[in-house]
């Protein structure tokens, strides 16, 4: 972590604390730590107006709480929770794929019976995403082994995948879990949402809480619908300031990684807010909160809105009740960033918080660039890309690869008019660009897979990613090196070669 310097205004925050951008320059990022047991007022949000008919705020309290406190307070039914209380909270809805899900699935008929049945089949998703479009055996195994179980449970929310030659011919299959439960409403504010997925957290975008789980505690919410879990403190992340037109809300998160290290917020939620996450869109904020887990934290969340509320109008009937922290809710820590002075950056190989502006890679020659995932493999990540394409007119340097993350993306892909383009489609302008046909929807080589996955890093290349890790061997090859990117900076490096800063295409 940068070395601190005393900040202005100590009357508001007490004792607060600008970090430097080390060894970069240093945009606007302070950091209060509070004692413990201080209180601290709200600043940043206030329960935000709704329209006729949403649903209502949660109401008063006679105990502060952070978001996530509540949360977890209504779930398992306690009237004020403590950070490091263990309780045994009742799951909203359990999230499961072609990975996690056999073990799963074994386990719960280890510890339950054989012919035991789920606690809730409604409450229980299963979306096969990880390693689809593959001759691997025993990958094609694990899908079938998902089929069987969903049959014999009658769970109503599988998205089954059967003929791998053209997924447009299943109308099931979705893709990539994450973005999925997004757009089938399975993401509600204050509710619980678990998931045999380190990534889970990227519901959390929704105001709920959500956390990754492994397979043996997915087993026992199966038979129960109950998990133990402890009450994590809250780190709070104020960003202010208006957006530059080059800038993601993957340059924030790389911004807050890199600031506070993969080990900085381990098993504490991380609280966005501000004037910048109010006028983020759905799928931006599921980027912020997607990547809360490379920071360690337990889970990221955002306060539900209009935008919220608005996306999920056509999405989900189901009552929800989004919930927000008190204005004197205890948080350990605060961190406030002036967006404006955030640059373009990117995480160099071979961790998520290796922070470097990307105007400082420049010299960096690449062999591909890689556009999906749960993180980048959104329709606005697309939208982004293709605007920069739009604005250089040229043709890309290196092999540039591009997967949907779920079938609706490749549908908007081929469909929505990129704005400013003349009415011309992702697809149209990809193709123009040089890039690779936009292939089928799933995780593909974020994680490697098996070694025929589509864009799998199977020589030792470099290659600027949208994804979200890029440890050793994470897309493949061990030797591989991983440049972690906002989708405008992906583009830009592709039609450069090198890593690139977005601002030579987009100012």
């Amino acid at each position: 972590m940068a070395s601190p310097v005393m900040a202005s205004n100590p009357a508001i925050f007490g004792a607060k604390k600008e970090f430097g951008f080390a060894p970069c320059s240093s945009p606007s990022i302070m950091r209060h730590r509070l004692p413990r047991r201080a209180l601290n007022k709200v600043l940043a949000v206030v329960a935000p107006a709704r329209s006729p008919g949403a649903p209502s705020a949660s109401g008063s309290v006679k105990h502060a709480m952070t978001m996530t406190e509540k949360i977890l307070a209504r779930v398992s039914e306690k009237s004020h929770l403590e950070p490091g209380e263990n309780v045994w909270v009742n799951v909203d809805v359990l999230m499961t794929h072609d990975v996690g899900g056999p073990g799963t699935i074994g386990i719960f008929k280890k510890e339950f019976g054989q012919n035991a049945r789920v606690w809730d089949h409604e409450k229980i998703v299963i979306i096969p995403d990880h390693y689809i479009f593959t001759s691997d055996e025993r990958a094609n195994r694990n899908v079938d082994i998902l089929r069987d179980f969903c049959l014999e449970q009658n769970i109503k929310y599988f998205y089954d995948i059967k003929g791998l030659s053209n997924f447009k011919a299943n109308p099931d299959y979705k893709g990539v879990c994450h973005i999925a439960l997004a757009q089938e409403g399975h993401c509600r504010p204050g509710e619980v949402l678990l998931g045999t997925d380190s990534h889970t957290c990227n519901a959390g975008a929704f105001g709920q809480f959500a956390t990754g789980i492994g397979n043996t505690d997915a087993g026992f919410v199966m038979g129960t619908g109950k998990l133990l879990l402890k009450v994590p403190p809250t780190l709070r992340f104020v960003l202010d300031g208006e957006m530059p037109n080059y800038l993601l809300a993957k340059d924030l998160i790389l911004q807050i990684i890199g600031e506070i290290t993969v080990a900085g917020a381990t098993y504490k939620s991380m609280e966005f807010v501000g004037s910048t996450i109010q006028g983020l869109n759905m799928e931006e904020r599921m980027t912020l909160c997607n990547m809360a887990v490379e920071a360690g934290g337990k889970n990221g969340v955002v306060p539900a809105d209009e935008v919220t509320f608005k996306y999920l109008e056509d999405k989900t009937s189901e009552n929800y009740e989004p919930v927000y922290s008190d204005d004197n809710a205890r948080f350990i820590g605060e961190y406030r960033i002036d967006v404006s002075k955030v640059e373009p950056l990117v995480a160099k190989p071979h961790s998520p918080d290796n922070r470097a502006l990307a105007r400082e890679c420049k010299d960096v020659k690449i062999d591909r660039v890689y556009i999906g995932s749960c993180t980048g493999g959104k329709t606005e990540d697309f939208l982004a890309a293709a605007k920069v394409f739009l604005a250089s007119g040229k043709k890309v340097k290196v092999p540039t690869f591009l997967v949907p993350a779920t079938q609706k993306v490749w549908m908007d892909i081929y469909s929505l008019p990129v704005p400013g383009s003349g009415g011309k489609t992702c697809s149209q302008i990809f193709e123009e660009a040089g890039c690779d046909t936009p292939t089928s929807p799933s995780c593909g080589a974020c994680l490697g897979g098996p070694r025929d996955t589509y864009a799998r890093m199977n020589e030792p290349q470099i290659c600027v990613s949208t994804t979200n890790r890029n440890f050793p061997g994470r897309m493949g090859h061990k030797e591989g090196q991983i440049y972690l990117a906002s989708p405008y900076t992906a583009a830009s490096s592709a039609l450069t070669g090198y890593v690139a800063d977005p601002r030579d295409f987009l100012m």
